[in-house]
């Protein structure tokens, strides 16, 4: 194996890793009695300062200068990505981590179906149907097919899920707008004001008295904020440009699969016939809708 072949396994060792991670945040979280916003700012804070450590020791500067324009756009999708995080937890406490997961990863079907308003961009018929299987699958994974009817604390999740979905959308339709080389420095500027739009509801909405910090907790946060934060976007950013676009696409999906397999083991959350069939239509759409697009671009 030569030295590139080298660099390129390492690169796809450091992307699964973080794909692995991510898929096991739900499973954190169902353990941690804090509120979802609380959980969030205090995961922004200590991912960005993780970042900036990390940053530090690899003898670069944590702030190089990326412009103004580009300072606020990074700014605006770090406080979206704020809430995005606090809809997120929320979700899990009112649905699956399974569900919860899946819902999430509708982002894909929003972005596709938005494109043609916000970039101008002809909708495929491949596109179309992709989207149409992913809402199918959101179907059936919501439980209405099976129940035949509305579950409200389940719903709840459902719907936290896909406005942190919806969120995570912009989130992808802004970035396109934003030219910057430094993907370290973006992203501790994401994570720092993804936790400063959320300190003034966290202290005007906690009951700081009723919080009971144990070493457990305070482990457990540190697991998030580290762990399930500086450390996968660390190794994501590493492995970014080194690796295929087609190839980033494809194991991004180890995130949900995973998130599936440890809520069943660890949580046994069994999913239905119907929840399975939703799962697939969901992730295979959105790989198969991504894969065509990545191929597209190569070849530009």
């Amino acid at each position: 194996m030569n030295f590139s072949e080298t660099k390129n396994t390492k690169s796809y060792l450091m992307l699964c890793s973080s794909m692995l991670i991510w898929g096991s945040i739900g499973l954190f979280r169902v353990y941690i009695p804090l509120s979802s916003a609380m959980l969030a700012c205090i995961r922004g804070i200590i991912g960005a300062l993780f970042l900036c450590l990390f940053v530090k020791l690899k003898g670069r500067k944590v702030f190089s200068g990326i412009g103004k324009r580009n300072t606020l756009l990074i700014m605006i999708t770090g406080a979206i990505i704020g809430i995005n995080w606090m809809l997120l937890f929320e979700s899990y406490n009112y649905t699956t981590v399974a569900t919860a997961t899946l819902c999430y990863y509708m982002e894909p079907t929003i972005v596709i179906l938005l494109s043609p308003i916000i970039f101008k961009e002809r909708l495929s018929l491949r596109k179309a149907l992709c989207a149409l299987a992913a809402l199918v699958g959101m179907v059936f994974v919501s439980g209405v097919a099976a129940r035949g009817g509305l579950d409200t604390e389940n719903i709840k999740g459902v719907i936290y899920g896909l406005l942190a979905a919806a969120l995570y959308a912009s989130v992808v339709i802004i970035n396109k707008k934003i030219d910057v080389d430094d993907a370290y420095e973006k992203t501790i500027i994401q994570l720092a004001c993804a936790a400063i739009i959320l300190i003034p509801y966290v202290l005007f909405t906690e009951k700081f008295r009723e919080i009971e910090i144990t070493p457990g907790l305070i482990v457990l946060v540190l697991i998030v904020g580290i762990v399930h934060t500086g450390i996968p976007y660390g190794m994501y950013f590493a492995s970014f440009k080194k690796l295929p676009a087609q190839s980033i696409a494809i194991l991004s999906y180890i995130d949900p699969v995973f998130a599936l397999i440890l809520s069943s083991i660890v949580l046994k959350e069994d999913m239905d016939v119907f929840g399975i069939i939703g799962a697939a239509l969901i992730i295979c759409s959105s790989i198969i809708s991504e894969l065509k697009t990545n191929r597209k671009e190569a070849s530009a």
